[in-house]
Parts: structure tokens; sequence; C-alpha cells
């Protein structure tokens, strides 16, 4: 618990950082309408996180509650494509006054983590998430696979948000 706690302290420093170094701050979409955005997204590539060593097909679905926050359910089989299947539950609640564009997870209490809708697809065929330490990022499509050449468009947007580019790592979607 005490490890937790200190590494959204870091976090948060990280982000106090950027600020003081000049750095632009994260921006997110202007808003997201969080009707369209509920429902499955696949993993297309994200900067690698310890809780996801190992996955593949990785996916996660929300779906928006009578109690006001976001269900959350992240899904991927370890080890590989025919591995065992592994989910992580949780709850993401909307910061106001940011047009539902930033929401804060938390996979366990008391414990919350940001999630910023940073580019989104009009049609809601894409979204990129990061956080203001960008130190997570993922790229999530409506299906499984994604053109390169918007691939590319997004990865040079995710760029321009001052992203490590090549920290990202395409993910593992042939699934069966």
């Amino acid at each position: 618990m005490k490890t937790a706690a200190c590494i959204f302290f870091f976090i948060g420093l990280t982000g106090l950082y950027a600020r003081c170094a000049g750095i632009q701050p994260v921006r997110t979409v202007d808003k997201v309408d969080l009707g369209r955005y509920m429902g499955k997204w696949f993993e297309i590539a994200a900067f690698p996180q310890r809780f996801e060593k190992g996955c593949h097909c990785t996916t996660a679905e929300y779906e928006m509650t009578d109690r006001g926050y976001v269900r959350v359910i992240n899904t991927c089989r370890k080890g590989g494509p025919d591995g065992k299947v592994s989910r992580a539950k949780g709850k993401a609640f909307v910061v106001k006054g940011s047009g539902n564009a930033k929401l804060r997870v938390q996979f366990f209490w008391p414990f919350r983590g940001n999630y910023w809708i940073i580019d989104l697809a009009e049609d809601y065929t894409y979204a990129v998430v990061g956080d203001p330490s960008r130190k997570y990022l993922w790229v999530l499509s409506r299906t499984q696979a994604m053109d390169l050449a918007l691939y590319d468009e997004i990865v040079r947007r995710i760029e321009a948000q001052g992203f490590d580019a090549t920290k990202l790592v395409k993910a593992d979607q042939n699934c069966l």
C-alpha cells in the first residue's frame, strides 16, 4: 500500500516538473460523448506497463452505470493468444468541467489514476488515452487492426503532445 502511494506521489511530481521545465501540458479533446465512448476497445499500441506484462489480445470495455460512474473491465490473455484470460475490474469517474475528456480510474481503493482522452476519432473508431505525466499511453481502436497510415498520423499527434512515441509497443491482437 505504501509503494502504491509513493508511485502516485512521484507521478504527480513528474507533472509538476514538466510544467517547471517549460513543457506544454498534455491537452485533451474538448468533449467526449460518453454514450458513444462506451463499449469494447482493442489495444493497438501502448507504453509497456508492469500490470500488462505478458498480455496479448488486450481489450477494455466500458459501461455507464446508473450511479454515474463508468464500469471498466480490462481483459487480456497471459503468455500468448491462447493463454489464460486475465481480467481487471475498475471504475472511472468523470472529472467535472473536463467535457468528459478527463477521468479518474480506480482499480483498487483508495488509489485513482488519470485517464485523459487526448485524441478521438469523430466517429469514435479510435481513441488515444494518456496522462499528464506522459508515462502512460494507449492507442485504442474499435477493431483489432488499424490502418498503418492512420496509426502513423496518430503517432505524429502523440509526438506533438510531447510523448516519446519510440516507447510505443504494438499490441498482439492475433487472437483466437
